[in-house]
């Protein structure tokens, strides 16, 4: 079997049962497909913007409307798992999202688009409920690098989508994106019934509306939490600020390049994936803070070849894969830590976490494609740049306070 129960003991991290490696990686496959649905229209957006009669400036509600709706579904449906069986919410949250795909791909007016690509962000959180599941199910002492192994899917996921949406668009237009996306959600969905391990440690029997207060009151009682949910929103934003905008430049002239070329700088940031399983594991050695430093500082490093975009694409692939090394790197320090704080609120804790998470991605998103609508790529490198800049001066701020992470991650 996949998954071995324990010998119960007093402490609930110690009772969760061994994860196989084959467990391991369907938990990574399944995040990278439910989260990928989130970002498929980034690299559409000139394309979403002629047919639909959206402006340049406000083509990024497109991006920030997903993620306003991913950020509500982070409070509203991942707390759930820390309430409800995970195996049967899971699937179900999986085929409501197949259900909210097939709407965006028969959408025929804006309105129409924006509110089912809301629904299509809130019903994507399935992902974190999966990420929960598997540190749940983690040995402590292994949890940084499960973590880090499923987050690796969540990371390839997210940057593949680009790829495959681009290619996709090309040979049979917008539409095939999200109507493939929705057959593949019906086939994970069944293969997850089938798979997901049925043990789970009894449920919390407070009611919904205790257990939302709850996710607040953690917020307020835990430092360590609120410093890394900072961080999640600053680099996330800076993630958002590259991800979100690099499309109208590299779609505009002099360098025109079409769906496909844009949707395939993916597969190269997709190096970012290596930074999230040794991420982990430095974690599990006790160098949580000294991995969230470097990688901050590489973050801000990385805007330097980004400005040169438009003069060479390699400058581009450089600081795509810098930045988002960093990013991931400290996305799964940031998580392994937290987690730690109380197990039996898992998923409220990472749930909470991605809300600030999906915050930052949705401002990045409206502010970069604002800013480059004024001002040009240029000023969008400066604005990721300050952004970053940022997160490594709330680090460093905090790096040494106790109970803003050291004595965590010791």
């Amino acid at each position: 079997m996949a998954v071995r129960p324990r010998t119960t003991t007093a402490d609930p991290a110690a009772e969760a049962p061994e994860m196989s490696r084959g467990t391991t990686l369907l938990f990574a496959a399944a995040c990278g497909t439910a989260v990928s649905n989130v970002y498929f229209a980034q690299p559409l957006l000139a394309t979403l913007g002629r047919d639909f009669a959206i402006g340049e400036g406000a083509v990024g509600a497109v991006v920030t409307l997903t993620q306003v709706g991913y950020g509500l579904g982070l409070f509203l449906l991942v707390p759930l798992g820390d309430l409800l069986d995970r195996r049967r919410l899971i699937v179900t949250q999986l085929l409501l999202l197949a259900t909210a795909l097939v709407a965006v791909a028969t959408a025929v007016t804006a309105p129409i688009l924006l509110a089912a690509l809301a629904a299509v962000g809130l019903l994507a959180v399935v992902t974190q409920a999966l990420v929960a599941f598997a540190a749940s199910l983690a040995r402590p002492e292994r949890r940084g690098r499960v973590v880090g192994q499923v987050t690796s899917g969540v990371v390839v996921g997210i940057l593949l989508a680009r790829t495959v949406s681009g290619t996709l668009a090309d040979l049979a237009g917008w539409r095939s994106v999200y109507l493939t996306s929705a057959v593949l959600t019906l086939v994970i969905a069944l293969a997850l019934l089938r798979a997901l391990p049925r043990y789970d440690r009894p449920r919390d029997t407070m009611s919904y509306a205790r257990l939302l207060s709850s996710t607040l009151a953690l917020f307020a009682r835990e430092r360590l939490f609120r410093v890394r949910a900072l961080l999640a929103l600053l680099v996330f934003a800076a993630f958002s600020t590259l991800w979100s905008c690099v499309a109208l430049p590299l779609s505009a002239p002099p360098l025109s390049l079409s769906e496909t070329a844009i949707g395939s700088f993916g597969l190269v940031a997709a190096a970012g994936a290596l930074a999230a399983a040794p991420a982990g594991r430095l974690h599990d050695r006790g160098r949580a803070q000294w991995t969230t430093g470097v990688a901050l500082a590489l973050l801000v490093v990385s805007w330097l070849p980004l400005a040169f975009t438009r003069e060479s694409l390699w400058a581009l692939v450089a600081g795509a894969v810098v930045l988002d090394l960093a990013v991931q790197a400290v996305h799964v320090t940031s998580q392994s830590m937290i987690y730690t704080l109380r197990p039996e609120a898992g998923s409220r804790l990472i749930g909470g976490y991605m809300i600030f998470y999906s915050a930052g991605s949705a401002i990045g998103a409206l502010a970069s494609t604002s800013v480059y609508a004024i001002a040009g790529w240029t000023a969008v490198c400066v604005l990721g740049a300050a952004i970053s800049l940022s997160a490594v001066v709330l680090w460093a701020c905090t790096a040494r306070d106790r109970k803003g992470g050291t004595r965590i991650s010791n």
